[in-house]
């Protein structure tokens, strides 16, 4: 069975599909150059079968094809974080025990030696990319796993939530519908390629409309702004924190370029925030600079977008709006039962968008789902007037910076095996930038020194970025409740307390 997605790109045929630093390319283009690269995965075989391929590649035409490949191969793709270090995809790769990985040559050394220590081939992208023959590919199941995305749990280590094909094809037959998407769409792509809101939100709902997709390899205010003032782009979507960045490099802009650059902006029919919580001075703010005051909506890794404002229409700050098609959202007291408008529940949500569950792991995935099938969000909102706002999360434990989701379980984990600490507790503070701030309150062995910075160093080595503390506090004991638990909300108070003159 040919995916849907293939067979829209047929449909669109010569127009535009990706731009990019290698280059303009077609759908046509991306039609032949990921049948080559499917074939080079199948090495002789027919079908993958649902093998996973790791494939570290820099955001560009490269990556686009390679995850087309692997999905026409019949196998399950599993991008990896160009920004993460050595352990955390290595951790990636045991997790999900891959067929092959593949990776940009700029990029290999972060994975060849995790690969080689395993034994699994690896591919680099110009190899793979390379002309050559084409052999039939294999039907490929719609209800068969498509993706790993790797997001944190409150079990503290990052875990693979399983999205299929069709789980894919509801999530941008949704947001399409929702979010007015046209085939003379031209969205700027900046987001990390790891994650839904880039993977889905952006990337997929381009070439699923027949869209021109246009990939920055990274992200530079500056470089968005002369984007976005050639008055090309249609759509733009982004997480506050990069909204707060692009506002920076504005008001440190000459007044002639600002001029241009918010002109060029104002060209946009749309722009979308999301993956934290929008400041309402951030939304004013942009609004005064553009014109657009910012869509708002809310989504997951595991359920992929579940709410938002509405297209046309009041968009109130504070706000995510209502269910999205085909999505049903309902919110649930501490009894399971649901709650009037106007009193706070979990948010639940349940229908084809939400995904199979997490790799390997049953327990927590049974966890995740009420008997009835409704997936447990661990959010908190409230409808008023006919709007839902979130209030926050049952667990102190998940938290949310530029858009990133953290396990603060698994940051303590790792400063927990440096030598110097004995103990600490990972928090999120308030922040009016990041949304909140990693922050680490350290209890350490008086025998042994031990230096903020050098913690951050040691987290550095061992962590993503996003999840290095950005403060570290050296405390003689953590508070805790009677029954010896560390009470998070007296931690956070403790780098508030600093911060108070």
């Amino acid at each position: 069975m040919t995916l849907p997605l293939v067979e829209r790109a047929r449909d669109a045929g010569a127009r535009q599909a990706i731009l990019a630093p290698e280059g303009a390319f077609t759908y046509a283009q991306l039609l032949e150059s990921s049948a080559r690269a499917a074939t080079r995965l199948l090495a002789g075989r027919d079908h993958l079968e649902g093998a996973r391929v790791c494939f570290l590649v820099t955001p560009g035409w490269d990556y686009v094809v390679t995850q087309w490949a692997i999905w026409r191969a019949g196998g399950i793709a599993v991008p990896m974080a160009v920004s993460h270090p050595p352990a955390e995809l290595a951790h990636v790769v045991d997790d999900t025990e891959p067929d092959a990985v593949v990776a940009s040559p700029d990029l290999l050394d972060r994975v060849a030696g995790v690969a080689r220590r395993r034994g699994l081939p690896v591919l680099q992208t110009p190899a793979l990319l390379a002309d050559g023959p084409v052999q039939t590919l294999p039907d490929v199941d719609r209800e068969g796993p498509a993706l790993i995305l790797y997001t944190s749990g409150t079990t503290g280590r990052p875990k693979g939530a399983v999205l299929t094909h069709a789980n894919l094809a509801a999530q941008v037959s949704s947001l399409s519908e929702a979010w007015g998407w046209r085939d003379d769409d031209h969205i700027l792509l900046h987001l990390p390629l790891h994650h839904v809101h880039g993977i889905v939100n952006v990337l997929t709902c381009a070439l699923w409309n027949g869209a021109l997709c246009q990939i920055l390899p990274r992200f530079r205010p500056v470089d968005v702004w002369e984007r976005l003032a050639l008055g090309e782009v249609t759509l733009y979507m982004a997480v506050p924190t990069v909204y707060r960045r692009l506002i920076d490099a504005w008001e440190g802009a000459t007044s002639a370029d600002r001029d241009v650059w918010s002109a060029g902006a104002a060209a946009c029919r749309l722009m979308v925030s999301g993956s934290a919580a929008l400041p309402v001075p951030t939304l004013e703010r942009w609004e005064r600079i553009t014109g657009h005051r910012l869509l708002e909506r809310y989504g997951m890794t595991e359920i992929g977008m579940a709410l938002s404002n509405p297209l046309h229409g009041e968009r109130r700050p504070g706000y995510v709006g209502t269910p999205l098609p085909g999505v049903e959202v309902r919110l649930v007291g501490e009894e399971g039962v649901p709650v009037p408008d106007g009193l706070p529940g979990e948010i639940q949500v349940r229908g084809p968008t939400v995904f199979r569950g997490y790799w390997r792991r049953p327990e927590e995935t049974a966890a995740a789902f009420t008997p009835d099938g409704w997936f447990r969000t661990g959010d908190v909102a409230v409808v008023e007037d006919g709007a839902c706002r979130i209030l926050g999360r049952t667990s102190v434990d998940i938290l949310k910076t530029g858009g990133e989701k953290i396990s603060a379980l698994e940051v303590e984990d790792v400063l927990r095996t440096h030598p110097a600490v004995v103990d600490c507790a990972v928090v999120g503070v308030p922040d009016a930038h990041w949304g909140e701030r990693v922050c680490a309150a350290v209890i350490r062995d008086p025998r042994e020194a031990l230096d903020p910075g050098e913690l951050r160093a040691f987290a550095r080595e061992r962590l993503a970025p996003y999840k290095v503390p950005k403060d570290v506090l050296l405390v003689d004991e953590l508070p805790r409740n009677a029954m010896g638990k560390v009470s998070k909300p007296a931690v956070r108070e403790l780098f508030q307390e600093v911060e108070t003159p």
